[in-house]
């Protein structure tokens, strides 16, 4: 039952997430790369302030996947790799912390682009 109700937990989190993107598109002028934008640093700064790690415990995947997750990621490194090393950490604590999810992009996307054939749309 554990894993069931953590499927709905992630499933609630992330739809409203994804929820107030398409909101964002549908009734404001703001483009898509602004609203991305925005929202990875809404999760830096909801990260910052202690609001997104419970929103992480309850909603696990639902949370860390989206956008906003990849910004509280990020400032998570960076607060932690400070703690740890310094000035010097505020420069490498950050990509050391997303290096997992930007792997699995980077590989995603090349594995796609290798298994579609591109047409020429128009």
């Amino acid at each position: 039952m554990t894993m069931l109700s953590d499927c709905i937990r992630a499933f609630l989190v992330g739809g409203l997430i994804c929820l107030i993107g398409q909101a964002l598109i549908d009734r404001t002028g703001l483009t898509p790369a602004r609203i991305l934008t925005g929202f990875a640093v809404a999760g830096v700064v909801l990260g910052a302030l202690g609001l997104y790690e419970p929103l992480v415990r309850f909603g696990g995947a639902g949370a860390t996947v989206p956008l906003t997750g990849f910004g509280w990621r990020v400032a998570e490194g960076v607060r932690g790799a400070v703690a740890q090393r310094g000035v010097l950490g505020a420069l490498t604590g950050g990509a050391e912390a997303a290096a997992g999810g930007i792997t699995a992009a980077v590989c995603s996307g090349a594995l796609a682009a290798l298994l579609s054939r591109p047409e020429e749309k128009g």
